[in-house]
């Protein structure tokens, strides 16, 4: 009887434990996806605004790839975390901003850390 009453009690008490621990996880997690795609979209609009300005041909490839990163961050499902494919448009999403910084001809270093999340050129 002891052994069946502290089993249940221990399970009840692991399933609240565990909901709670999940749900920090995701937040966190959420949060870094979050900080991560705000910063390509800041980089993607200044980027963009800065090369409207120059009208040459040269400035061309470098707008549409722009503007394509930011048509993918803003189909991006910010809503949904259960969307079956977040991680392979995460991806898509990565690689892109890479094929942007290499037109633009800059070095790009995105991290994120537990004190702060920077991009450095």
């Amino acid at each position: 009887r002891f052994h069946g009453e502290g089993y249940q009690e221990g399970l009840a008490e692991g399933s609240h434990a565990g909901m709670a621990e999940g749900r920090m996880c995701g937040a966190f997690h959420g949060a870094r996806i979050g900080s991560e795609i705000g910063c390509y979209l800041g980089f993607a609009l200044t980027w963009h605004c800065l090369l409207q300005k120059c009208t040459d041909e040269k400035n061309s490839k470098k707008i549409k790839a722009l503007e394509s990163l930011i048509g993918m961050i803003q189909k991006f499902p910010y809503e949904d975390p259960t969307y079956d494919k977040l991680q392979e448009d995460l991806e898509r999403i990565r690689g892109k901003f890479k094929q942007v910084c290499s037109v633009l001809n800059i070095q790009s270093d995105f991290r994120i850390g537990t004190e702060r999340s920077s991009l450095a050129f």
